[in-house]
């Protein structure tokens, strides 16, 4: 039986990269946060692994493709791979709200799946996220959460994870 570790499960947009009202539907739409590679390597450092959970119904809205958000989600980890760090796995619901998947935060599915697949422990984890789906996903699957805002970004989260953990 592998170990149980810890994770962080990271929203992506306005987390990782700036939100569109529009959706991120293509690499020229995608800008990453400056602090994000520094963010996820401390993490790295600090003993977790990092999980990106997004939902991405700009796919069943026929605005972007499969491929063109795999697309997006590598030029995110070359961005990171370029600071030598990276994303430990991508999870992503292509769903509309009115699909009623299962996968769809605020539902935990795929935080759970991800806890599964990579032996994360949920009660050592935390879910950052910028919005109140995120925060119910992370509570619903047993994690810590915390509320990114403009004000509070990922690596302020980080920093203040960071603080409490080598106390």
């Amino acid at each position: 039986m592998n170990k149980l570790q810890n994770g962080i499960f990271l929203d992506r947009d306005g987390v990782i990269n700036e939100k569109r009202d529009d959706y991120v539907k293509s690499v020229s739409e995608l800008k990453i946060f400056s602090y994000v590679a520094k963010s996820i390597k401390k993490l790295h450092d600090l003993g977790f692994l990092v999980v990106v959970i997004t939902n991405q119904s700009a796919i069943n809205r026929g605005l972007m493709t499969h491929n063109q958000l795999e697309n997006i989600h590598n030029t995110i980890q070359e961005n990171l791979i370029s600071s030598k760090t990276k994303i430990d796995a991508f999870y992503y619901c292509p769903h509309t709200p009115d699909e009623l998947c299962f996968c769809r935060k605020p539902k935990p599915e795929l935080i759970l799946r991800a806890s599964d697949d990579l032996n994360i422990k949920l009660d050592s984890s935390w879910f950052f996220g910028d919005s109140e789906s995120d925060i119910i996903a992370g509570k619903s699957a047993g994690c810590k959460t915390v509320k990114i805002t403009n004000k509070y970004n990922l690596l302020d989260a980080v920093e203040e994870l960071e603080k409490n953990i080598t106390k």
